[in-house]
């Protein structure tokens, strides 16, 4: 069980590979022909709008409330995927979480790396996810916290510079489990159920809540990589704040990738495995796709942005995940049991 405690291989962070001026990345970052993002690809010539709801319709009347709550429905049903608008959140807010986020991506390595994760409970600093040896990798950094339950919130965990991460990731993070509650009980009543119902189904106040930083760095042959493999979310919901200057966030439609186009201080929602298989059949399931640009830097949360032709500059998302269960305890418990079988 040692491959719970350490990676399999040394960690080199994927911002060092990029910043060494490299002309060719890594073989361990070339994905298989099958998989790689083409930049004349249909994805890159689409680029939609996502269904994007005004989530102010919720304090207008009754006949405006139930048209937001069946737009968000119809949402959930027919992409898995939506934006959101006038959620509550301060612009100013979204800003400052991303300046911190990319402030800390700024710092020096070692100033990073002193935050390194394990595979234990990957909270920290890490470039990898998994533990098998020789894996082909993405091309991105990330940083992994708990924030929910308080029981498995570790601020040893949390970086301590830029000065104010600490305090406004805080705050970033009750806002987000706000939103996630005013969403969920969207959810339960567009089902029929009783507005608690998901809240209640997927741990009520013990849900747990995680937020992941990701910093995707230039790349010098982004048509070969990706910044995160094809993918579907484990959790109940996903909420991406993404830069709405950089594109790159490709969902499946129609046997497509499609490129989604980020709107400013909006949210994208994402709904998330736990939803889809207590409904399955009334919402459909996505996948995401993250590809990369030799011209710009990009971070994201959770997921998933690619870019076209622009200025080099930083991009950064946060995402806020709410799973049944808690990664770290579930991975604990895991070992615990095979122990006792071994």
């Amino acid at each position: 069980m040692d491959c719970l405690q350490k990676w399999p291989e040394p960690v080199v962070p994927v911002q060092a590979l990029s910043e060494s001026g490299a002309a060719v990345i890594p073989e361990r970052y070339v994905k298989p022909a099958s998989e790689r993002p083409s930049l004349n690809s249909t994805a890159d010539k689409i680029i939609v709008g996502i269904p994007t709801i005004d989530l102010g319709g919720l304090a207008e009347g009754t006949a405006e409330c139930r048209a937001t709550m069946r737009a968000i429905s119809d949402a959930c049903r027919d992409w898995g995927f939506f934006q959101v608008v006038n959620h509550g959140v301060s612009h100013e807010l979204m800003e400052r979480i991303q300046e911190v986020w990319r402030g800390f991506f700024y710092l020096p390595m070692e100033a990073k790396t002193a935050y390194a994760n394990t595979p234990l409970t990957y909270e920290g600093y890490g470039s990898r996810v998994g533990v098998e040896k020789g894996a082909i990798l993405d091309w991105g950094d990330y940083y992994f916290l708990q924030y929910l339950p308080q029981s498995a919130k570790n601020y040893d965990k949390w970086p301590s510079m830029p000065i104010s991460i600490r305090d406004t990731t805080e705050e970033y993070g009750r806002e987000m489990v706000k939103l996630c509650g005013i969403l969920m009980k969207v959810m339960s009543l567009s089902l029929g159920l009783d507005a608690e119902f998901l809240h209640k189904a997927f741990g009520g106040d013990d849900v747990g809540a995680c937020l992941r930083a990701n910093y995707y760095p230039k790349c010098p042959q982004p048509d070969l990589t990706l910044g995160l493999s094809p993918h579907s979310d484990p959790g109940v919901m996903t909420v991406l704040l993404a830069d709405d200057q950089v594109k790159g966030l490709q969902v499946r439609k129609g046997g497509e990738w499609i490129t989604v186009q980020p709107l400013p201080h909006a949210f994208i929602v994402n709904v998330g495995d736990q939803i889809q298989l207590c409904r399955s059949y009334l919402f459909s399931m996505y996948i995401l796709l993250i590809w990369k640009s030799s011209m710009v830097h990009r971070t994201s949360q959770k997921q998933r942005i690619g870019m076209g032709q622009s200025s080099p500059n930083s991009n950064l998302a946060l995402f806020v995940s709410l799973p049944s269960f808690h990664k770290s305890e579930y991975t604990i418990n895991k070992k615990k049991k095979e122990q006792k079988k071994g």
